[in-house]
């Protein structure tokens, strides 16, 4: 064995945690997870007895079928996000949709806590992209105009990103003179 080779000498954690910040890096892993959490209390205080000395209170309610719905329909959401981040724009919305029906069904969106929550993974899954690859450059036509001048102070030939149009090469084409037109019409 070559001191080379690092994989054999590395630490078991260590490669664990590398996969695993890989894997978080390929999909919306905040927003799933903020989805997760905010579904949990929503689904969890309709059931929940608190107990203060020897007081007991219990948060059941009408609506604690309702509540224990939109709680697993927002922890599914979340799960979805990281294992189908195709998905993620349809789950961002559906989040944000369920978070705010939870506010009067579920005991005010889980006290705001589930509420604030849903609505952050939500947003978090909705405005997700994906990153490029480190060697990978942006198009040209995505960085938008070159140069710091105005568009009235630019050049002649040049144009800005997706405007610009191709200039004809006289000798290449044999485009009959009908007035500028096509023989199609």
């Amino acid at each position: 064995m070559s001191p080379e080779s690092t994989g054999q000498n590395e630490h078991y954690l260590r490669v664990a945690r590398r996969r695993f910040r890989t894997w978080r890096g390929d999909r919306p892993f905040w927003a799933g997870l903020f989805t997760i959490l905010g579904g949990v209390p929503i689904a969890y205080f309709p059931y929940a007895d608190l107990h203060l000395g020897n007081m007991t209170l219990t948060m059941s309610t009408t609506a604690g079928a309702g509540s224990l719905i939109i709680g697993v329909l927002l922890i599914t959401l979340g799960l979805t996000m990281w294992f189908h981040h195709i998905v993620r724009v349809f789950a961002g919305v559906a989040a944000i949709l369920l978070a705010l029906i939870s506010i009067p069904v579920a005991n005010i969106g889980g006290f705001l806590i589930g509420f604030l929550f849903s609505l952050i993974g939500g947003a978090l899954s909705v405005s997700w992209a994906p990153g490029r690859p480190a060697g990978e450059e942006t198009p040209a036509a995505e960085q938008g105009p070159s140069g710091e001048q105005p568009y009235e102070e630019r050049p002649e030939g040049e144009l800005q990103g997706a405007a610009a149009v191709p200039q004809q090469q006289g000798a290449e084409f044999d485009a009959p003179a009908e007035g500028g037109r096509h023989r199609a019409g």
